[in-house]
């Protein structure tokens, strides 16, 4: 696999493996940890129920959690005349957004938006004024910078909406989006998109696996829009890695416990933190931006595992996963779950990558 291609050997993903509600509204009596878990590993490929996860792990081991809150992110506006949908992506120090404009498709979802918006004005409810001085990106025009003409926190949490995808069935409530470690922002930080490897776990799971002798380390990581169309890599996004984590996570590994990670953004944001000098996989607490990207030739230092949903075979995470997996179990991994029928998105089965 190469940056900005696809899995080889791996077919498309067919339409009907996308999740179009969470598991919980697939049938009676369902709960959020109905899901498959692939299991990838030494021996190859095997398959379970999410909620044997406990059995899967051992004492000593350490789940990394992003405990970052879900935004109402999708916001109705007017560009002028026309009617747009604003995503907001990622605050920046200086009280700017990066936010994606796009167009309702009349279906609840929305399309991409193209062409030059420099010095253009969007109008959001309440009379929020969105002035747009530039793309993120200069040679892009997915992401801009906007100055809002006052704080937009307050417009999104009144008038704002999960951020939803063409492959869902419907409009879900913002809790729908949200994971059982997510923990509310003392500065209204929180992610554009839900962290949604942890979506399937319930306080009924965590007990169990606790009580087992697994340890729950957070960090926070908070994700911005997701270019579901053009597979871009991830942008800078804040992060941060606290000093009982990284003390956790170094005292676990000094004594062979594993560090799995709940998600791609937990992984970013412990290799962050990590050793530059590799040596042992050691992590120190750290806070601010991130643009790292986790690639083959990068690898990774300071996680052993992965807990993730199922990607594009397109998508830049897929990257991150073939550094931690390899190529050849990665691929076998894609091939074996779209032949049994795995669900793919942010309400699908979930993927443990356990390569050691």
């Amino acid at each position: 696999m190469k940056a900005g291609g696809r899995l080889r050997d791996v077919p498309r993903v067919p339409e009907e493996l996308s999740a179009r509600v969470p598991a919980e509204q697939r049938g009676p009596g369902l709960r959020r940890d109905d899901v498959r878990l692939l299991v990838s590993g030494r021996g190859g490929v095997s398959h379970h129920a999410f909620r044997e996860l406990p059995e899967l792990l051992r004492a000593g081991d350490v789940l990394v959690v992003n405990t970052s809150r879900t935004l109402p992110a999708a916001v109705d506006g007017r560009l002028g005349g026309e009617p747009v949908v604003v995503h907001f992506s990622t605050r920046a120090d200086d009280g700017r957004w990066s936010v994606e404009v796009r167009r309702p498709d009349g279906r609840g979802t929305t399309r991409r938006r193209t062409g030059d918006l420099t010095w253009a004005v969007v109008t959001l409810p309440d009379g929020l004024r969105l002035v747009f001085e530039g793309p993120v990106d200069p040679a892009g025009d997915r992401l801009w910078w906007v100055r809002p003409s006052a704080e937009a926190e307050a417009v999104l949490h009144r008038h704002g909406r999960p951020i939803r995808y063409g492959y869902t069935e419907r409009d879900q409530p913002l809790s729908a989006y949200q994971n059982v470690f997510a923990v509310p922002d003392a500065d209204g930080y929180g992610s554009a998109e839900m962290p949604s490897a942890a979506r399937p776990f319930t306080a009924r799971l965590v007990a169990r696996l606790v009580s087992r002798g697994v340890q729950i380390a957070p960090v926070s990581l908070h994700t911005g829009v997701a270019s579901g169309e053009a597979h871009e890599p991830p942008y800078p996004e804040r992060f941060a890695v606290p000093p009982s984590t990284a003390w956790l996570v170094n005292a676990a590994r000094a004594g062979g416990g594993r560090i799995v990670a709940v998600g791609t953004t937990a992984v970013r944001a412990l290799e962050t933190a990590a050793d530059p000098s590799g040596s042992g996989g050691a992590v120190r607490a750290a806070a601010g931006w991130t643009d790292l990207v986790v690639t083959p030739e990068r690898g990774v230092r300071a996680v052993d595992g992965l807990l993730t949903g199922l990607h594009e075979p397109e998508a830049s995470h897929l990257l991150m996963l073939e550094a931690l997996a390899g190529q050849e179990l990665l691929c076998s991994s894609y091939a074996e779950a779209i032949e049994q029928g795995y669900l793919w998105h942010e309400f699908g089965d979930i993927q443990l990558i356990l390569p050691h």
